[in-house]
This record gives C-alpha cells, sequence and structure tokens, in this order.
C-alpha cells in the first residue's frame, strides 16, 4: 500500500506513535517508539542502515500495524516510498487523480450543492456552506497547477498520458513526489526524497518544505536537506536504555545531542565496569577470610561476632553485586566502520578512454575523457543528461551508438550502479563468495577481503537473504561486490543513495585516499562540497 488519505483535520491534524515495537524474524527492528507529528512539524528520521526508517513510516501511514503499541492518525496524509508499485495500466494522469482524490471529491461536491442550491432544496444552503469550506481548506481549485509546477520543478515527466510502466524508478518517483506536494494533505511521509532529484528539484523540494504548514516526517541521507528542513530529529541508532531519542533544535541539535548521549554513554559503562571489578576485588577478599587456612578471627572474646561480620560481610557484597547485575549498563555498540581495502593503482597507460561517445535517446553527446591511473572525476549534470549511460558505456555494460571506449590492458573496473533492489533469496554472504568465485576463474590473483571484514554488514545482516535486507543494506552489498575484483578504478553512480549519513562520510574520506581511480556521479549537494577540489565533467541537460 503506497498511499493513504483521510479526511482533511487542519488544526486537529495529529500522528502518534506511542511506545512502538516491530519484530521481523524473531528480530527487532523498532523498539519502544514514541514520537508526535503535529501540523508545522519537520521531523528528520535517521539511523544507520538498517534500523526501520522506512518500516516506522508505513506504521505511521497505516500500511503496517505494530506488533505492540499503538498508532493515531488525525488528517489525510501521503507518502513517497522508495519503490512504487507500477500497474502497467496506470498513467501519469492516473496517479495524479488517485492523489488528487480528495480534491476531485471536494470540488465534485461543491458542484452538486451549488445545483441542490439553485432548485432551493432543503438544507442545501448549509450543505453548500460546508463543501465550499472543504474545498476551500484544501485550496481544491489551485490542486491541478500546484501539481504542474512542482512536475516542471522537480524535472517529473508532465505527459498524462504516458504509462507508469515505461518510467525509469527515478521518473516515477519524482511524479508522485510532485503529487504530494500539490495535494493540500495534512502529512507528508517521505523515504529518501532526494535520491532521484537534480539541483534544480532539490532547491525546489527544499523551499516547499521549508514554506509547508504540513506536518512532515522525512527518512533522509541527506545532510543538507536535513539541515535546511528538520526542526525536530528522531534518532534510531542504538542509545543507553535501548530506546530511540529525539533532538530539538534541528541538524545541528542532534549532532550536539547524539555527541553528548554517545558520552554519557560511554561515561556510564566505564564507571559500571569499574564498580563490579571493585565488588569482585571486595568479595574475593572477604571469601579468601572465610576459607581454611586463611583469615581466622584471634581467640578470645568477640571471635563469634568477628566471624558473624565476615561472612555479612561476603552476603553484603553478594547483595551489591545482584544489584548491580539487576542495573546492568550495556556496552555501546561500535557503529559499522568501512574497511576501504587497498586497491591497486596500474601506472603507466591510461585507464579509460572515451572519444566522442554517445547512445541515442539516452546521452546527446558526443563526450571524451581520460581517466588516468588513480585520477578523480566529478560528473555532474541535471536529470536526463545522460550520467548513469555515460557509467555503463564506460564499465562496457552498454555499448555507445557512436564513438569509442578503450579499456588499459589487465585494467580491472568496479561500478556500482544507481538502483539494484534485488529478490534473491540467498544470504548477503552466499552472493559475495559467489563473486568471488568468478573472480577466481577469471584468474584474477591477489588476496580476497572477506565480506565481514569490510565494515559493511553485521554478521546477522551477512546470513539474511539478500531480498530481506533494506534498500540501504543492499546498497552496502552492491558496494562490497564492486571491491570484490580490487578494480584499477571506481565507477559509482550516486553512491549516497540509501545509505546512512555515517557511511557518506567514510566513503567520502576513502575515496580521497585509495591509489585506485575514482569517478563518481552525484546530486549529494554536500559530497558535492566535499569533492569539488575534483575535476568536474558537467553534462548538459538535453533540449
Amino acid at each position: 500500500m503506497s498511499i493513504h488519505h483521510g479526511s482533511v483535520a487542519r488544526e486537529r491534524a495529529q500522528l502518534v506513535a506511542t511506545d512502538v515495537h516491530v519484530e521481523r524474524g524473531g528480530r527487532p527492528v523498532l523498539t519502544d517508539v514514541t514520537v508526535t507529528v503535529n501540523r508545522g512539524t519537520r521531523l528528520g528520521i535517521v539511523g544507520e542502515n538498517g534500523r526501520g526508517k522506512s518500516t516506522l513510516l508505513h506504521l505511521l501511514a497505516g500500511a503496517l500495524e505494530p506488533d505492540r503499541g499503538q498508532v493515531r492518525r488525525v488528517g489525510s496524509l501521503g507518502i513517497a516510498e522508495q519503490e512504487i508499485a507500477v500497474d502497467e495500466h496506470r498513467t501519469v494522469g492516473g496517479l495524479i487523480d488517485v492523489e488528487l482524490a480528495d480534491v476531485r471529491a471536494a470540488l465534485a461536491a461543491v458542484e452538486r450543492t451549488s445545483r441542490d442550491l439553485a432548485a432551493d432544496l432543503d438544507g442545501a444552503e448549509e450543505a453548500y456552506a460546508g463543501a465550499l469550506d472543504a474545498a476551500l481548506t484544501l485550496d481544491a481549485w489551485d490542486a491541478d497547477r500546484r501539481v504542474d509546477i512542482a512536475l516542471e520543478a522537480l524535472g517529473a515527466v508532465t505527459d498524462r498520458s504516458r504509462p507508469l510502466a515505461t518510467m525509469s524508478v527515478g521518473e516515477r518517483y519524482r511524479v508522485r513526489l510532485a503529487c504530494l506536494l500539490g495535494a493540500g494533505h495534512d502529512f507528508l511521509l517521505l523515504d529518501e526524497p532526494t535520491n532521484h532529484l537534480d539541483r534544480r528539484g532539490l532547491e525546489f523540494l527544499t523551499d516547499q518544505l521549508r514554506t509547508t504548514e504540513a506536518g512532515v516526517a522525512l527518512v533522509s541521507h541527506d545532510r543538507r536537506l536535513l539541515a535546511d528542513v528538520a526542526t525536530r530529529i528522531l534518532d534510531l541508532d542504538p542509545s543507553s536504555d535501548g530506546r530511540p531519542r529525539v533532538y530539538g533544535d534541528g541538524y545541528d541539535g542532534y549532532v550536539a545531542g547524539r555527541t553528548a548521549e554517545m558520552a554519557r554513554w560511554e561515561q556510564r559503562y566505564d564507571r559500571h565496569v569499574a564498580e563490579h571489578r571493585r565488588l569482585a576485588d571486595d568479595l574475593s577478599t572477604a571469601q579468601n577470610r572465610l576459607q581454611a587456612g586463611g583469615w581466622r578471627p584471634p581467640k578470645g572474646a568477640g571471635k563469634h561476632q568477628r566471624a558473624t561480620r565476615s561472612a555479612g560481610t561476603v552476603r553484603a557484597v553478594h547483595r551489591r553485586i545482584e544489584d548491580l547485575a539487576d542495573h546492568e549498563v550495556t556496552r555501546p555498540q561500535a557503529p559499522l566502520r568501512l574497511q576501504m581495502p587497498v586497491l591497486p593503482s596500474l601506472p603507466g597507460a591510461t585507464l579509460l578512454h572515451a572519444e566522442e561517445i554517445s547512445v541515442t535517446g539516452r546521452l546527446d553527446g558526443p563526450v571524451s575523457l581520460s581517466v588516468e591511473p588513480g585520477g578523480r572525476l566529478l560528473v555532474t549534470g541535471p536529470n536526463g543528461a545522460g550520467k548513469s549511460t555515460l557509467l555503463a558505456v564506460l564499465a562496457g555494460e552498454l555499448p555507445p551508438d557512436r564513438g569509442r571506449v578503450s579499456v588499459a590492458p589487465r585494467a580491472r573496473l568496479g561500478l556500482v550502479a544507481q538502483e539494484s533492489r534485488s529478490a534473491d533469496r540467498r544470504s548477503a554472504r552466499d552472493v559475495y563468495e559467489a563473486r568471488v568465485r568468478q573472480r577466481r576463474a577469471a584468474g584474477l590473483d591477489g588476496s580476497v577481503v572477506p565480506l565481514g571484514a569490510l565494515g559493511l554488514l553485521s554478521d546477522a545482516d551477512r546470513r539474511r537473504p539478500v531480498a530481506e535486507l533494506s534498500m540501504g543494506q543492499q546498497r552496502r552489498l552492491d558496494l562490497a561486490l564492486a571491491l570484490v575484483a580490487a578494480p584499477h578504478a571506481l565507477l559509482l553512480d550516486e553512491p549516497t543513495n540509501h545509505l546512512s549519513i555515517a557511511l557518506v562520510d567514510e566513503l567520502t574520506e576513502a575515496f580521497e585516499h585509495t591509489p585506485a581511480a575514482v569517478v563518481v556521479v552525484t546530486h549529494d549537494r554536500q559530497m558535492r562540497t566535499d569533492l569539488d577540489h575534483w575535476p568536474n565533467l558537467d553534462l548538459p541537460g538535453r533540449s
């Protein structure tokens, strides 16, 4: 279920999740989540890949029910998911009609009650006033114009007769997003909305979210968007008591609050461990005094009392140890950290050379470029300019219609494509090991880095079927698979899509230090800022 509606409630509108808990296959996905979204709230939802961010949006929307806890919804809402189920018969116009159903109904009610009013029917005046008020609340007469403006600004398909099945994932997402921005819902639930937007679209979305009166719940890895838009941040990463944290003061407040939270957790854990060691020493000392050959109370008066006191000391220490165990402080969980393998360089020859290449309908060109050993290249341009097509041609996965591409002898290329949701039922580890066997069968020498050593997936996630991993976890596996062949050149198409904020930072750092050549296609504003010292190939938009 991907679109949800309810009656418009405006000032009474509210989304409330209380003590929500969700499990999948016996594994907790969300634990004790409590959060409230009102109109005007702009809630950013962050956390490592697999922490349940998308699951929480589905709970708020009513597409899922929690295993424990409850969700209360008052008002209308729309959700833009990472993927949209495709009805082969539905068109762009049909999707717009579905999303504007409340608007269409409100306008129909005005027309119907106005006819009743003209016919002087009983109760018509009151019914017309109510219908008119509902339509004015939705600003219904302007809804289609708002959608058209959003379609244009987001670089979406504007032809309403175009079937959705003929469009890419990104094209469908942009249409859905434009529908939501024009519909006038009380709440917008957005899952990674920047993944498919170019610079112009990002600026338009940012402006819309900053000025909307709707409540917004936003899952995003985009640090710039969170900093520009979010008023509060819900952090689903582990905390000292296992409960998610809500931080005020926007993204800066989250960064400061999360840093302080982790410092307090470390301090509490260190104190807990130190106290446990001290009590263990006290217990050992008291027990030694009671052992044969050990301490004996001196002869004479009071020896029974002193022995009793010593045994009492043992019992008291035991009670304190038990009390400490009842208030156990868990060890702060060390987050996954990318361990980038040392990739080889291949000096002495140009790795990649493209000469006046173009692909009909996808890459107008002609495009010429060279990638030298250890070189860097940032590829930018608006949606539709052919950036993904260019990488596919360079990687040898798509032949150019004109021009040619040459690859240095013995040069190995690693490609991370933009989107690749997988239904593979094999475990992530099995998929990785199958790629390793392919490498060895191809006669590629050198040691292979185990999947676990890359710091991309936890041990539990490495054992799970790929189809059950989140989009971000599958993206991590895609990166691991590109590294198997120890490539001399990495080609990455929108590498920040679906990845956690921490991994994006680690990946950016790794780009700067790897001996391999790196070619990156990205719209991510922070990554583009971080890599603005790289040579830039800016592809023009298609006319």
